[in-house]
Parts: C-alpha cells; structure tokens; sequence
C-alpha cells in the first residue's frame, strides 16, 4: 500500500472511474481494472474496484431515485443474471495469465466499439427481449470479469433515445443491482479478503471525489481531444494486458 507507483495508479484508476459515474468520460470507467491490472493481479483488482463502485452507485442511485425505465431493467437483468453465473463458472477454473487475457480482450472490444459503428447499425432495430437478453448477459459475464459491463448496456439502451436523465437513473440502478449481486461470488472466490477491503476503504473517497469533480467538470470543458488521446491510450494498455496474458500462457 505504500508503493508510491501502485498508488498513483490506483489512485488515477478509482479516479477515472467516479469521473466516469459522473458522465464525464462516458464509458471510459472501464479502464479501472485494466489499469489496475498493471500493478495488481486483476482478480484482487476487480475485488477491490467492488466496494468503491458500490460506494458510487449508492449516490448515483439517490441522485436519480425517481428517474428509471423499469421496463428496460425488467428485460436486461435476467440475462446479467445469467452472464454474472457463467462468469463466476469461468473465473473459478481458469488461470490467472487468461483472466489477464481476457480483461485485455474485453478492453479491446470497448475500443472498437467505441470507434466503430456498430451502435448505430442496431438503431433501427426493435427493443424485443431476445435482444434485451443477449446484451444484459453479455454485461453481467464482462461486469463479473472486470466490471466493463458498459459498453454492452449501452448497445442496447443508447438506440432507446431515453431522455438524459432517465438513461442515467436506468444505467444507475442497473448497475447498483449486477455489482450486489457480485458480493456473493466474489467472497466465495476470495476476491474480497481483508488487504482488498483495507485497499477499497482507502480508494473510496477518492472515486467519491471522483464523482463530485465530474459533476461540476461536466459541463465546463471541451473534452474532444481528451478523448481521442484517452482512446488511443486505452488502446495501448489493452495490447499490453494481451501480450502479458499471452506470454504468461506461453511460458507456462
């Protein structure tokens, strides 16, 4: 804990990520466990992330209490339910060189979802429950993984032209409910042990902080080039996470 390069990238992981609840970043709270990965074993890293994130959707739910589209919600869970089961299944099998490989790809997949147009193909496509399903299972299995459960809500919840303030309440409370029902298989898997507890007690006022900061940033700066630089920046740690992954399976 006392590591000053551990911290400072700690600290900027749990940092990014409440920017992120705070609708500063968009979706690039993701990164906090890849990021984290570099310094940490990403199974405790995604052990300790739990606390804080439920710590900042605690607030964002209180923020956006009276703001849901519960119809949404009724149609996603049960598939992050399903997804959150298949990736409690697979984290307790594999090794720790392919969750690394695996957070790396999912990394990798919220680039190229974010460069490529793939949302805006599926606008024209009806909000039927299948549809619904597949993409909630697909976030609860990559939120279990290393809480990149994002960029798959939002495939399916961004063409539904909410307005803002019920997209944000919706993505809220979702997400409040897929990290809870992350408390049980992560303590059964070991993931939240007293030095990952100790780590997010420290952490959780600066995602706190965070969430606060982006609040009163959002609307004061032009964030374009912060972006494309962010991307490409996420880009790069994704093929880092992949090549470590890869070369630990290599290597045996």
């Amino acid at each position: 804990m006392f590591d000053l390069i551990f911290v400072a990238v700690a600290v900027t992981a749990v940092l990014i990520v409440g920017l992120s609840k705070a609708g500063l970043l968009g979706g690039l709270g993701v990164v906090g466990v890849p990021l984290l990965a570099l310094v940490m074993a990403p199974r405790d890293a995604a052990g300790m992330m739990l606390p804080v994130l439920l710590c900042m959707d605690a607030v964002a739910i209180w923020m956006y209490r009276r703001e849901c589209d519960w119809g949404i919600l009724r149609i996603m869970l049960p598939g992050a339910a399903i997804g959150t089961l298949v990736g409690w299944a697979l984290w307790a099998v594999v090794s720790d060189a392919v969750v690394l490989l695996m957070v790396g790809v999912v990394t990798l997949l919220f680039v190229l979802d974010a460069i490529l147009p793939l949302r805006k193909k599926l606008e024209g496509l009806p909000p039927s429950r299948p549809w619904g399903a597949f993409w909630g299972s697909i976030a609860g299995f990559t939120s279990f993984i290393s809480h990149t459960g994002g960029p798959p809500f939002q495939i399916y919840v961004l063409p539904r032209k909410l307005p803002p303030a019920v997209y944000a309440g919706t993505t809220a409370f979702f997400f409040a409910i897929v990290n809870a029902s992350k408390l049980v298989p992560y303590y059964f898997l070991g993931q939240l042990n007293v030095h990952n507890l100790m780590l997010s007690a420290a952490l959780a006022p600066v995602g706190m902080a965070g969430v606060f900061l982006g609040v009163y940033l959002v609307r004061r700066i032009d964030a374009r080039l912060f972006y494309r630089i962010a991307y490409w920046l996420v880009f790069l740690l994704a093929l880092q996470l992949i090549w470590e992954g890869t070369s630990r399976l290599l290597a045996g």
